[in-house]
């Protein structure tokens, strides 16, 4: 039978994480991992108590980040248990009722031969489609594609509402690690994400990268993923501004392997343009703190630098502090 195990993420969201575990322990999985980064807020007292016995926690010795807590539950999966697939999620995202026993008999039977990885379509708990999981094509390997973004903008390489709530199964480039079904194959040709990423990126990075190897990567709409997700208010605007660091930092090898040597120095000018104007999403008072983690990020993207930057945390919490 085929075995299928859970990789969990948690930091600091001890009620989500609560409502995500219950709702994977009454799914048929072999196995749920939880990489707790250090929670301050109870969580792991929370987890010592827990006895189901396909429940392993893994502690790591700091806060690896959502990156490096996936590379490291990846790891811990495959040399643990050995799993068919693993299904990836933060813990605040879930999936729906019947969502596993759907990729157990409706989705395994049907995948080609190549597939390296199936995505859910995911959505908030209001209904609404999630816009940072939505999955997308890669505009610089398709041509027709590349004329339509130019026209009608970042849109036109997106899947629409319709193909997330349709029945077809979608051929996609990029999703998110948010009802990620990976495979034991994927795994053995790419290898694990890069937890050097810290956070974000990741997912469109290993994405990018499986397509790469040749291998298939389909958005299955008949598997649901809820997504209670808060890092951008109503103003659309990241929160904790030093999230721009890793969001500038890590698409510059984003960018590498999506366009390729030649588009690359565009595509990076591009991005750094758009993000840069983003900066009027804030108010003035913090716009000064936007731009310089931006202009961070970019230089140690330019310069390979990965892990965790805590020298941008504590300029972060200066200014917020400072501010207040």
């Amino acid at each position: 039978m085929t075995r299928i195990a859970a990789v969990v993420v948690t930091y600091n969201r001890l009620p989500a994480l609560q409502e995500t575990l219950n709702r994977l322990l009454s799914e048929p999985l072999d196995h749920v991992i939880v990489v707790e980064n250090g929670s301050t807020d109870g969580t792991g007292d929370w987890l010592a108590t827990q006895s189901d016995p396909r429940l392993v926690v893994l502690r790591p010795e700091s806060n690896l980040g959502g990156a490096g807590g996936f590379e490291m539950g990846l790891r811990d999966a495959a040399a643990r248990f050995d799993p068919d697939w693993t299904v990836l999620m933060d813990d605040d995202a879930r999936p729906a009722p019947g969502a596993i026993a759907a990729f157990r008999g409706e989705t395994l039977p049907t995948l080609p031969d190549d597939t390296g990885a199936v995505a859910a379509a995911v959505f908030l708990p209001d209904g609404a489609v999630c816009e940072m999981n939505r999955p997308t094509r890669n505009p610089f390997w398709d041509r027709k594609l590349f004329w339509a973004t130019l026209r009608g903008g970042t849109h036109a390489f997106h899947l629409t509402d319709a193909e997330l709530r349709g029945a077809a199964a979608q051929p996609v480039d990029v999703a998110s690690f948010v009802g990620f079904f990976l495979s034991r194959a994927a795994l053995e040709r790419v290898g694990l994400p890069d937890g050097g990423m810290f956070i974000y990126g990741d997912d469109v990075s290993y994405s990018l990268r499986l397509r790469r190897a040749g291998m298939g990567l389909l958005l299955d709409p008949r598997l649901r993923f809820e997504h209670a997700c808060g890092s951008l208010g109503t103003d659309m605007a990241l929160r904790p501004i030093w999230k721009i660091y890793y969001l500038a930092r890590n698409n510059i090898e984003v960018c590498r392997l999506a366009t390729g040597p030649v588009l690359w120095p565009f595509a990076v000018g591009f991005y750094a343009l758009a993000w840069m104007r983003r900066s009027r999403r804030y108010p003035a008072a913090e716009r000064g703190l936007y731009r310089r983690m931006l202009r961070a990020g970019l230089r140690d993207g330019l310069r390979g630098r990965s892990g965790r930057n805590d020298a941008i945390h504590a300029a972060s919490l200066e200014q917020a502090t400072a501010s207040g």
